[in-house]
Order: structure tokens, then C-alpha cells, then sequence
């Protein structure tokens, strides 16, 4: 893992943050309730696929399986399955420490908000058991906005609610997606996945 403690950010006017595999471990048990789920819907979600799709709302990932494989659901029903599934797991839940350790840094001293794709209770326990629940100035959660990641409008509401210019924001980010919708944004990002000695992009 990175150690985001040689970069300096205060030379931004805000940090933005992804939740599921930015700053939270979420994305294994994320991929066992999909597993879970799909495989009592007769659905296949395979692991390279699943971390493709990070930052895609999961009604919309299940709409997009049920198509593919020719299977009749209802993908709000369905996604509230695999949600529930995933709340199962969300006490073993782990914080990706040295993403913390910057948004505990610049807590209370730099607007910082959390843009994602997940749903907006799910984000808050998550945030709540990581004991960050209080640390953020807004959360931009996927029933905030219409078109989700990759668009820009995530992180642009994001920077709307904190009343700064997109162009004076750092992102952090762990997918492609995600990263597409950030820079899309105008924001500065910081690829967790990547980044070695300080590199920003």
C-alpha cells in the first residue's frame, strides 16, 4: 500500500475521497454478498468483472447481468438483496490505513467530502463502524445524482456542496471508473492502486 504521508495536499482547496476501496476494504466482502446474491438469482458475477464495475450503483450492475444472461428480475430488488447481504458482513470491515491517516490529517482543517457510488446508508455505517462518520462535510452517494460513475457528476456535486472550484480538489480513487470521473471533473486524483513516491495525476 502507498504511503500517502511524502505527498502534500495543502496546496488544495479540498480533498475528495471514494468510500468502497479508497478508504474503506469493503470490496471483498462486497464481492462475497455478490457471489452470494447472484448465484441465488442464477446470475454469474465473475471476480475481474466485479472490480471493472467499482463506483457502478449495484441496481445498475444487476439490470446489466439479468440482460446479459437473460434472466427476469427486478434489479432494485435484487440489489436490495446483495445490500443486505453485504450489511452481514460490514462488522469485519477494515479502514485502508494510509488513505485515513490523510483524511485524519486534514479533518476540521480542509472541506473534505466522500463522492460514491454506494448507497447512502450503507456509506454511513460503513463510515460509522470505521469511527469517520463525523469527519466529512458531505457524502455524494449514488441516490444524489442521475448519472453515476464514470460521469463527472458525482465528484462535481461533490465540489458543488463544498463550494469550491472542481480544479482546486484531489480525488482518491481505486478504479478506473472512478478515477475517469474524478479527472472528467476537472479534479486532480490520486490513484490508490498506483501510486509510488508521490506520483499524482
Amino acid at each position: 500500500m502507498p504511503d500517502f504521508t511524502v505527498l502534500d495536499f495543502d496546496s488544495f482547496d479540498a480533498l475528495v475521497f471514494d468510500c468502497d476501496g479508497t478508504l474503506a476494504d469493503t470490496m471483498p466482502a462486497h464481492f462475497q454478498a455478490w457471489s452470494r446474491t447472484v448465484g441465488q438469482l442464477g446470475l454469474t458475477f465473475p471476480e475481474d468483472r466485479f472490480y471493472s464495475l467499482g463506483g457502478v450503483p449495484a441496481h445498475r450492475i444487476m439490470a446489466m447481468l439479468a440482460s446479459e444472461q437473460g434472466v427476469t428480475l427486478d434489479p432494485v430488488e435484487a440489489a436490495a438483496l446483495k445490500e443486505a447481504a453485504f450489511e452481514e458482513l460490514l462488522h469485519a470491515v477494515l479502514p485502508i490505513e494510509p488513505v485515513v491517516a490523510v483524511a485524519r490529517r486534514y479533518r476540521g482543517i480542509k472541506p473534505m467530502a466522500v463522492a460514491t457510488g454506494g448507497y447512502r446508508h450503507i456509506v454511513q455505517r460503513t463510515l460509522h463502524n470505521l469511527h469517520m462518520a463525523d469527519w466529512f462535510d458531505h457524502i455524494v452517494a449514488m441516490e444524489d445524482v442521475e448519472h453515476h460513475k464514470p460521469a463527472p457528476d458525482t465528484y462535481l456535486l461533490a465540489a458543488k456542496r463544498l463550494g469550491v472550484n472542481p480544479q482546486r480538489c484531489c480525488a482518491f480513487e481505486d478504479t478506473d471508473l472512478g478515477l475517469t470521473s474524478a479527472r472528467s471533473a476537472g479534479m486532480t486524483t490520486v490513484d490508490i492502486r498506483k501510486l509510488r513516491g508521490g506520483d499524482q495525476s
